[in-house]
């Protein structure tokens, strides 16, 4: 059994590549991909995503709004209130995105505190994405108690220490399809460095699929490469890693119930 910790079910091309988000969940299911956990971005698109996948038991919704999407609109209590429903497992995806926009890192941050207290208030964990915001990320967390949800650093592309610190606080890190990228070298020393109980997998689909689809778009059930090549570098096999990646899926996210 595997799980796809993150994707975007809404984001899928159902004009030429996909009947439905039926037959994306089929894929997944033909490749041992059980559950998926498909990812808000925005408030304005987050109803239209549950629609899509409030059929299908085995997928589970974050809601959030995204540092590159926050001029979009960003208000805590209509956020509080999508996030409220029983659907909803995480809160996020948020954080900081200084490499596309770092014109708006204050916006950006007053969002990111706003997200974290309603994860603590609703009791539900954080999905962070965090790029080039190292310090800001970390110092945020910790005045926020995130440690008091936990939580996990989606499409893993920073430092071991990084992922250290986000460890010592209750968080989890994802890998994505990037760590199959040949230029990965240093993403692949951390992957080999961590504890593979503080692992997930993820594809972040329709977005970087692995090798040998790279170039592609990205579906949940390529997380089985991910998963596949994780366990080459820790040396398991990727039965191993999707064992322990769905044990650790299931710790974290703990509304989110299993058939």
């Amino acid at each position: 059994m595997l799980v796809d910790s993150h994707c975007h079910l809404d984001k899928l091309n159902y004009d030429d590549l996909h009947t439905d988000v039926a037959a994306v969940v089929d894929n997944a299911k033909q490749r041992g991909v059980d559950y998926l956990l498909s990812v808000g971005v925005t408030l304005k698109s987050f109803p239209n995503m549950m629609e899509l996948i409030r059929p299908f038991d085995n997928v589970f919704a974050s809601c959030g709004v995204h540092p590159l999407d926050i001029e979009e609109g960003f208000d805590y209590d209509t956020l509080k209130k999508l996030a409220s429903d029983d659907r909803v497992v995480a809160i996020g995806e948020t954080g900081l995105d200084y490499h596309y926009q770092p014109e708006l890192a204050e916006k950006q941050k007053d969002a990111f505190r706003q997200h974290i207290r309603l994860a603590v208030e609703l009791n539900k964990p954080l999905i962070i994405h965090t790029r080039m915001a190292r310090e800001d990320t970390l110092q945020i967390l910790r005045e926020e108690n995130a440690q008091k949800v936990g939580g996990v650093l989606h499409c893993f592309t920073e430092s071991f220490e990084m992922a250290e610190a986000a460890i010592e606080l209750g968080f989890y890190i994802s890998i994505s399809g990037i760590v199959t990228f040949n230029k990965a070298s240093e993403l692949k020393d951390v992957v080999r460095r961590l504890p593979l109980e503080k692992l997930l997998v993820e594809t972040d689909s329709p977005y970087l699929a692995p090798v040998p689809f790279r170039g592609k778009e990205n579906q949940p059930a390529y997380v089985r490469e991910v998963a596949d090549y994780v366990g080459l570098l820790k040396g398991v096999s990727g039965e191993e890693v999707a064992k322990v990646t769905t044990e650790n899926f299931f710790n974290l996210f703990s509304h989110a119930k299993q058939r």
